[in-house]
């Protein structure tokens, strides 16, 4: 799906902030000031959001998960809603702390939820008292809330998405730390070298939020469907020999008959 300086305008990707409020290091992507406010260029924007999208479709074809992260009020939902979509896990609550460079323990909490969930079905957690079941049904619910997310995340993501890295600064040190790819929106008022893969744009309108959103998703969709067509493939070519087999039986038969 091609990128359209045109859509990105109308969604109100380019708007950045206060010139006061910019960091120096988005120059090369800053078009020009207008009434204080700095204009993004779009067509850098539409450009990197190509080049993301790329390897973020590479990245799905290998069968390797990409974290998504947004816990500003207006990226949450559209965040959960696409990542959602394309069966990719994300955090949009708090961050947990050491999800990333401690995410053994955090397994084990996703693990606690899967216990309750079994608790619940085998009966166990009927024989409890009414406080207790009450205590577990609490921390399941808080569980559920802040990692359920991420519960088919069993390993650690090949690369995280993030919407506003000054927000979620240490989401970025936990991957820089672990080496993982960090793919982020990066408005005017942030540091573009924390990043490598810069889509210069505003991370705090939901309308320009939600546009780069789509085009990140549909890539990330067209590297899901490049590897599921790739297992396919072999499988096709197996069953070839029987459907050849199967004709070859049918043609013997009706001339026989």
């Amino acid at each position: 799906m091609a990128v359209e300086v045109k859509e990105l305008l109308e969604a109100g990707v380019h708007f950045g902030h206060l010139t006061r409020k910019w960091d120096p290091n988005m120059a090369p992507y800053v078009y020009m000031e207008r009434n204080g406010i700095h204009i993004i260029n779009l067509y850098k924007t539409a450009a990197k959001i190509e080049e993301a999208g790329a390897a973020l479709s590479k990245i799905a074809a290998s069968g390797r998960k990409i974290l998504f992260v947004a816990t500003k009020k207006q990226a949450k939902d559209i965040v959960a809603e696409k990542a959602a979509d394309i069966n990719m896990p994300y955090i949009t609550e708090r961050w947990p702390g050491g999800m990333l460079t401690n995410f053994v323990t955090i397994r084990k909490a996703v693990k606690k939820m899967a216990t309750i969930d079994r608790m619940k079905k085998d009966g166990t957690f009927n024989s409890l008292s009414k406080k207790e079941r009450l205590q577990v049904d609490r921390q399941r619910a808080k569980l559920e809330k802040n990692l359920g997310s991420i519960s088919d995340m069993t390993r650690l993501p090949a690369a995280l998405f993030v919407v506003d890295i000054k927000r979620e600064h240490i989401a970025i040190k936990e991957a820089q730390k672990l080496n993982i790819p960090i793919f982020a929106m990066v408005d005017t008022n942030s540091d573009p070298r924390q990043v490598d893969y810069v889509i210069p744009a505003n991370d705090d309108a939901s309308k320009s939020i939600d546009k780069v959103l789509t085009h990140v998703a549909a890539a990330i969709s067209g590297g899901l469907a490049e590897r599921k067509a790739e297992k396919d493939a072999p499988k096709a070519d197996k069953d070839a020999p029987k459907a050849k087999k199967a004709a070859k039986k049918e043609v013997v038969k009706d001339e026989e008959e």
